[in-house]
């Protein structure tokens, strides 16, 4: 169901990239088997690399933000936990999990931010990155007990890849890795820019690299996290519902 769902999901998407008039060359899901060879090597080379090991996660989860959070930023409202900076519920998570050596890379990490001082974009931006790293990186739960729907964990499959672990892979996979001498790999990567929305900055700017770093994989070479698009005050987004529909807007305006 949860996959017959997802492709109804995903065909809209195609549909609405031709009817945007983009020029795609390719159209990658994270559910195709190119893309989970792709995440099972990289967690093979993390792992062949000593940079991740077994224990126990113990903290609040977000099930809509798809993240771990710290007790700093997690608020009591109406009663219930929620996160301060998206409002979305939490829940106290408690069970074995994977873990990925981020704090190993932390100090790599704030020497290849002053390296590369255009990394990040805009500056607000970078100074939040680098505000952040410095103030201490946690190891970060990388797999999940607690259900089935993902790729498996290699040789152990009672345990699912944590959804960004996976979904970062995605920008690798669509070029083939790990045949790193595939001509579409060489061609695209390092990638040029990752155009993200600020809400996701950790991810692309943070884990995304120490996950390079840790596998040896060239750095994408920028990063720009952008601002939300508002409705009223808040952010504009398909759980809240309060989005506009591009089928409605482009019959109205049209297509530019």
């Amino acid at each position: 169901k949860t996959l017959k769902f997802c492709n109804e999901i995903s065909q809209n998407f195609r549909d609405l990239s031709k009817t945007l008039n983009l020029t795609n060359t390719d159209f990658i899901r994270t559910t195709e088997e190119r893309h989970k060879k792709s995440v099972q090597n990289l967690w093979k080379e993390l792992e062949k690399n000593g940079d991740i090991y077994l224990s126990k996660y113990s903290g609040w989860y977000s099930v809509s933000d798809e993240t771990f959070y710290s007790d700093n930023e997690i608020e009591e409202l109406d009663g219930k936990k929620r996160v301060i900076s998206s409002k979305s519920d939490v829940e106290w998570m408690d069970e074995e999990s994977y873990f990925f050596r981020l704090s190993k890379w932390e100090k790599p990490l704030l020497e290849f931010y002053d390296k590369n001082p255009d990394f990040i974009s805009p500056i607000s931006r970078k100074n939040e990155v680098i505000s952040f790293v410095k103030s201490g990186l946690k190891d970060l739960s990388v797999s999940r007990k607690s259900f089935s729907w993902g790729i498996k964990v290699p040789k152990n499959n009672d345990h699912v890849i944590y959804v960004w672990l996976d979904a970062l892979t995605n920008y690798i996979s669509a070029l083939n890795y790990p045949n790193t001498s595939d001509p579409l790999f060489k061609k695209f990567w390092p990638a040029s820019i990752h155009l993200i929305g600020k809400d996701i900055l950790r991810f692309h700017a943070i884990y995304w690299p120490a996950f390079l770093l840790a596998a040896k994989i060239d750095l994408p070479t920028k990063v720009y996290g952008h601002g939300w698009i508002l409705s009223g005050d808040e952010k504009m987004s398909k759980s809240k519902g309060n989005i506009l529909d591009p089928l409605e807007i482009i019959s109205e305006y049209g297509l530019d």
